[in-house]
């Protein structure tokens, strides 16, 4: 089992999940950061929204994680706080950074979907280095296996359900990077297609993993991951129909890097 801590300063115990977290967030900035100048969009708008939105979004993770959790942590509340601890659920984290985006792009005058479709390449390559945080806590595993590439994780050879996310979030960050300069991908449809391939992978991946909620005969994940791809597929629909996704997802006048 990986040491959760990577080295101490003084009395300060310095956790690999919170190295893991923060390097993905900062390789997942400088990646939007290119494309808002490529765009030629102010990357101060960039650096607030993530100043502010990440604070909220890890509440919401932790959050979802905790409510979903509470019968582990009703007789110890203050585990709730340990976040170092790992406990953080994606999906509370991009709801939480949905709402606050989509209020504080449109307060400072920008295009949502342009915005998002900025984002979607950042924040997938950001889970799919994060992921690894969750090999370091030993969590997020799935079943035992006698595959070859099984880890052995809580005393047993098991799926690397962790592994398996983040080589399918590495080829989906791969693909929003192609649709993002294809022409007849519209505005916001890079967003979407992140939101239908993840939740895609996630579903798969899900039913493989065995220490996460259920509803009924379905992983909560799982539940979430159907209704995302429904929405994802029925605004894309909605918006072509409607007239409201005329413009590329990248600018028309953005000069290709060679």
């Amino acid at each position: 089992m990986p040491d959760p801590i990577a080295f101490h300063i003084g009395p300060i115990s310095v956790h690999w999940y919170g190295i893991i977290i923060s390097s993905a967030l900062l390789i997942g900035t400088y990646l939007a950061h290119r494309e808002m100048i490529r765009q030629g969009l102010d990357p101060d708008f960039l650096y607030n929204l993530v100043l502010f939105g990440t604070p909220l979004a890890l509440i919401g993770a932790r959050l979802y994680y905790v409510v979903f959790n509470w019968q582990y942590y009703a007789n110890d509340p203050r585990q709730a706080f340990f976040i170092w601890h790992g406990g953080l659920a994606i999906y509370g984290a991009l709801i939480t950074a949905f709402i606050f985006g989509w209020y504080y792009t449109r307060k400072h005058g920008y295009s949502f979907f342009q915005i998002a479709d900025i984002a979607a390449p950042s924040l997938i390559i950001g889970q799919a280095i994060g992921r690894w945080g969750n090999f370091v806590n030993q969590e997020a595993y799935g079943y035992p296996t006698d595959l070859p590439w099984a880890m052995m994780i809580a005393g047993e050879m098991r799926h690397p359900t962790f592994l398996y996310e983040s080589i399918w979030n590495f080829g989906v960050f791969g693909l929003l990077l192609y649709l993002r300069r294809h022409r007849q991908v519209r505005r916001g449809e890079v967003f979407f297609a992140y939101l239908a391939l993840y939740s895609l992978g996630r579903f798969w991946i899900e039913g493989l993993r065995m220490d996460s909620e259920m509803i009924g005969e379905f992983r909560l994940a799982q539940v979430l991951a159907i209704i995302f791809i429904a929405l994802a597929a029925f605004l894309v629909y909605y918006r072509r129909n409607k007239g409201l996704a005329n413009e590329p997802a990248t600018p028309l006048e953005v000069k290709e890097s060679k």
